[in-house]
């Protein structure tokens, strides 16, 4: 412990001053560099969110105790990566987030008693766009929507009827297909009473027009020509090209597929008339008969007829004639056979499809061990023009065409099949939060480096090492005891050169040694000692006459070595 304390006496307060500086500075580094490496992987616990889901949140971590960062505005929390699935749990039980709308929880804590039938209306229109709102967002790709309905009341006595239109707002990841865009038209005319797909209009986040609600109902279920088009090519594509690769491997085929389509609606009405089928409906018999009989004169009109005393019974003394007639009047009605038909042919009706398909030949190694192409035989390329022609629903009156060529790709190269690097090269399969994680490791790792380097070595020399006065002072202090005890003896070997010696911390020979003596030199250790001994005294006797000299004469004395420090080092 004593030699410690003079060890530290020695150093002086400055000196122990920038040590314990530079050894907090280093303790509050490296603990500094030990919590970031060993502090938690943080991963986004949700993204996207708006002020109102981000606040609702960071006030349930908080009450939890748990550790967060906010990122991009509040609009990304992230949480250690072991709590993730814990906490989204826990925040869905307490319906967290809520997606930036309200849904039907507005009338949860809504007062009913002092609500109008306005206030309710309104929130029961807030209410289903929330919810739309989060159903669209469910959706792959979505990553925010906003729905708006308009919802027109039908006036009082008022025939006519304002339809329902709405309109949405998508901001996606990428491009939305046309089925998805169809989809959520669908999606939400289905739950608005009154609502046609056809009437909602569907925009992304850039403003393009993914769905025009505004157009006339069109007659291929709301899909344009080209659009149509291209969905179905593209199906059939698919179709052709997986069951052709199934056959010559992946890689190996190219498909092309062209339909034309038919966008004309018809509309026929026919009427077939069969007169050799008849069927009795009614039948109606009408007969009339009549009789009647007169004298030679009485069928006259006279005035001696109308005279009183005349014969008017019409009796007559002449001659009588009687008239009979009957009538017989029949009417049947037969039903004749008729048959009506109306059809309807909608638009988009395939009127030719033609489909080409590129097939590459195979590789084989030879007895040298290269690659060599092989095309196919005309018996396989027949086999696959059969598997396309039934896959694309061939139709040879409808002028449908196939073409299967076998051809060698420009750009294939063999390849070899085997996994031998497979192995270890799934070590070096890193995910995205292995390769930030290692890299913040290796800044972290290379500041301490620098610091140790640039900052705590300089320190600690310029600490540990003597300045240059203290050294001037110590040579200074030994060259006045040395003039005073003179020079030291030096044996003189026989080719003229001094022999190696041995000498204590006071720079006094103690032993002579020479490659003849070295065995000697254990007899005369004893002698070596009391001499050492001896040597020490004068030594001590020197130093304390050079104290007294320096005392005594203090202008001389720093003369004496200042003109040493300006003396070239021998």
């Amino acid at each position: 412990m004593q030699g410690l304390l003079d060890f530290l006496k020695s150093l002086g307060a400055a000196r122990l001053a920038a040590m314990g500086a530079v050894t907090f500075a280093m303790i509050g580094f490296f603990a500094f560099l030990m919590m970031q490496m060993t502090a938690p992987v943080m991963v986004p616990l949700f993204t996207d969110l708006s002020v109102e889901d981000s606040s609702a949140i960071l006030k349930d971590l908080e009450r939890q105790a748990i550790d967060y960062k906010i990122k991009n505005d509040g609009a990304i929390i992230m949480v250690p990566k072991d709590k993730v699935a814990r906490l989204r749990m826990k925040l869905a039980e307490s319906g967290l987030p809520k997606g930036g709308g309200v849904g039907y929880e507005i009338f949860d804590k809504s007062d009913a008693l002092g609500a109008t039938s306005f206030i309710q209306n309104i929130n029961h229109l807030r209410a289903l766009e929330g919810e739309l709102a989060r159903t669209i967002r469910s959706i792959d790709r979505v990553q925010a929507a906003r729905v708006h309905l308009v919802l027109p009341e039908r006036p009082l006595f008022s025939r006519d009827k304002v339809e329902a239109t709405a309109s949405i707002v998508l901001k996606v990841r990428g491009q939305l297909e046309q089925t998805q865009v169809r989809a959520i038209r669908h999606l939400v005319a289905s739950a608005v009473n009154g609502l046609k797909p056809e009437r909602v209009s569907v925009v992304d986040e850039t403003g393009r027009l993914l769905a025009d609600g505004a157009t006339p109902d069109n007659p291929i279920g709301g899909v344009g020509a080209d659009e149509r088009k291209v969905a179905f090519e593209n199906r059939m594509r698919n179709e052709v090209e997986n069951i052709v690769t199934s056959v010559v491997g992946p890689g190996k085929a190219r498909v092309q597929v062209s339909a034309d389509f038919d966008l004309n609606r018809v509309t026929q009405t026919q009427d077939k008339f069969d007169p050799d089928s008849r069927v009795l409906r009614s039948s109606q018999t009408r007969e009339e008969q009549n009789s009647s009989s007169e004298g030679k004169e009485g069928g006259q009109v006279s005035a001696s007829n109308e005279l009183p005393g005349s014969n008017k019974d019409g009796t007559n003394n002449g001659p009588n004639s009687k008239d009979q007639s009957k009538k017989t009047e029949e009417i049947v009605n037969y039903e004749i056979s008729r048959t009506t038909k109306t059809e309807v042919i909608e638009a988009g009706r395939l009127n030719r499809i033609s489909a080409a398909v590129l097939v590459d030949g195979r590789y084989t190694k030879n007895d040298k061990g290269e690659m060599v192409y092989e095309p196919r035989s005309k018996d396989e390329i027949d086999r696959i023009s059969a598997l396309v022609r039934t896959a694309i629903g061939f139709d040879a009156k409808r002028g449908d065409q196939v073409e299967v060529v076998n051809l060698r790709f420009a750009d294939t190269a063999p390849v070899s099949v085997g996994g031998d690097d497979a192995g270890w090269m799934k070590y070096f399969q890193f995910t995205k939060d292995d390769i930030m994680g290692i890299a913040e490791k290796g800044v972290m790792a290379l500041l301490g480096l620098i610091v140790v380097l640039m900052v705590v070595r300089p320190l600690v020399r310029r600490v540990i090492a003597p300045d240059a006065a203290e050294k001037a002072r110590l040579a200074g202090l030994a060259g006045v005891a040395g003039a005073i005890a003179g020079p030291s003896a030096v044996e003189i070997g026989p080719d003229g050169k001094p022999l190696p010696s041995i000498t204590d911390t006071s720079g006094a020979n103690i032993a002579i040694v020479s490659g003849e003596e070295q065995v000697a030199i254990s007899n005369r250790t004893s002698a070596m000692i009391d001499v050492a001994k001896v040597q020490g005294q004068v030594h001590a006797q020197s130093v304390q006459k050079v104290g007294e000299l320096a005392e005594k004469n203090p202008h001389e004395a720093v003369a004496i070595i200042r003109s040493w420090l300006h003396e070239d080092a021998a």
